[in-house]
């Protein structure tokens, strides 16, 4: 039985819509078990599943005359007198799927489900061609509540970290400490040691590199990017310097910029953006970095437990809306800012001093509401604990 994800319940409002559905994410995130779930639950029996990292099902898509693409699904058992269902697994090993998703929707109303890894080639192919005829659902490592179900934990986490007792916390906070160190990857949760767990997350890391780095992403020098990564994951949670990483890595600020923009859109980073009202002093250009994964970070670059933290509380922030950060020149700072109304400061053990200063500068950029979120167990007000995010 598939474990529970809650994208699922977002994907089967569409289910019926005549757009195509294309869940798109990271490797290893759980996208092909996703699809062939959603398979066996539609009822109908005119249906395919195609898994296109098989050359030869690469093949069915590369005829130039649709309609013979058509006469190859018909004999493959599709019937379109009646309504087709068509799942496409790992759709970025074919280049033309767009203009023939589009037409076999425009010309016999097929429901199309897709999947993918990387959004440096879906967003390029399918903006334009299928405009209009799509819904697109980014699938992303576990969240901690989806790891407590992983886990098989029924565990209640509270709105108010006033509510929560310190036993309470205690019960919890091991669990959240698992899900910091390996991360969210569902094939690394449901490993039983710890050696199998790092195993897991060095064939993940391989994987992406290989399919995507290598195959997809035809770089002159891998090695370069290949470093950039390393030096990236060392500097989770910091402004991103290009002219001085340029310099280090003795490549042009254009062809870094190549490099950062491509491991942002196949997931492996995300970079976030200063905030700013207008005409003040804070530093407007550099974006901060961070990590698809807390596991991957954790064992690949050996970070001290605050960055691996605040790499975790953002990877939740991120799921809830748009998220910056705020830092002057002379060193003030906020971690994060959700929809530029809420302020959060990240801190493993916060003390009164860090909740006056968030509140003062929260003031002054006259935003709605502040809190800090503690990696411990915290009586201050204003609290919230990662595992609640």
């Amino acid at each position: 039985m598939i474990k529970p994800r809650l994208i699922l319940k977002k994907i089967e409002l569409y289910f019926d819509s005549p757009e195509a559905i294309i869940i798109t994410g990271m490797r290893r995130t759980g996208k092909t078990t996703i699809l062939n779930f959603i398979y066996e639950q539609i009822e109908s029996r005119n249906k395919i599943f195609l898994d296109l990292e098989n050359p030869l099902n690469r093949k069915y898509f590369e005829e130039k005359n649709y309609e013979r693409i058509k006469k190859t699904l018909e004999i493959l058992g599709i019937d379109f007198t009646k309504r087709p269902f068509i799942f496409c697994d790992e759709i970025q090993f074919v280049r033309n799927l767009p203009s023939v998703v589009k037409y076999f929707i425009d010309h016999y109303n097929v429901k199309f489900f897709l999947t993918g890894s990387a959004s440096f080639y879906l967003k390029n192919l399918f903006t334009e061609s299928l405009a209009g005829r799509k819904f697109i659902f980014e699938l992303f490592p576990l969240t901690f509540s989806e790891f407590l179900l992983f886990k098989g934990v029924n565990f209640k986490i509270l709105e108010d970290a006033k509510d929560i007792t310190p036993s309470a916390f205690e019960s919890i906070a091991y669990l959240y400490d698992e899900y910091i160190l390996f991360g969210g990857f569902p094939g690394v949760v449901l490993k039983t040691n710890i050696e199998e767990k790092k195993k897991a997350l060095e064939e993940i890391f391989t994987s992406f590199f290989q399919l995507e780095v290598t195959q997809l992403g035809d770089f002159r020098k891998n090695e370069i990017i290949r470093d950039l990564i390393l030096l990236l994951m060392q500097r989770i949670g910091s402004r991103l310097d290009i002219q001085k990483i340029s310099k280090e890595l003795k490549v042009s600020r254009p062809t870094l910029n190549e490099y950062v923009s491509f491991l942002e859109s196949t997931y492996f980073i995300k970079t976030i953006k200063p905030y700013s009202r207008g005409k003040d002093t804070e530093i407007r250009k550099m974006p901060k970095v961070y990590l698809c994964d807390t596991g991957l970070a954790n064992h690949f670059a050996k970070l001290d437990p605050g960055s691996i933290f605040e790499n975790s509380v953002f990877l939740s922030l991120r799921l809830k809306g748009a998220v910056n950060y705020y830092q002057k020149k002379s060193g003030v700072e906020i971690d994060f800012i959700l929809d530029k109304k809420k302020a959060y400061e990240v801190k493993l053990n916060p003390q009164e001093s860090d909740l006056r200063k968030l509140k003062e500068i929260a003031n002054e950029l006259k935003l709605e509401d502040f809190a800090i979120v503690s990696k411990s167990y915290c009586e201050l007000d204003k609290i919230v604990y990662g595992f609640m995010l």
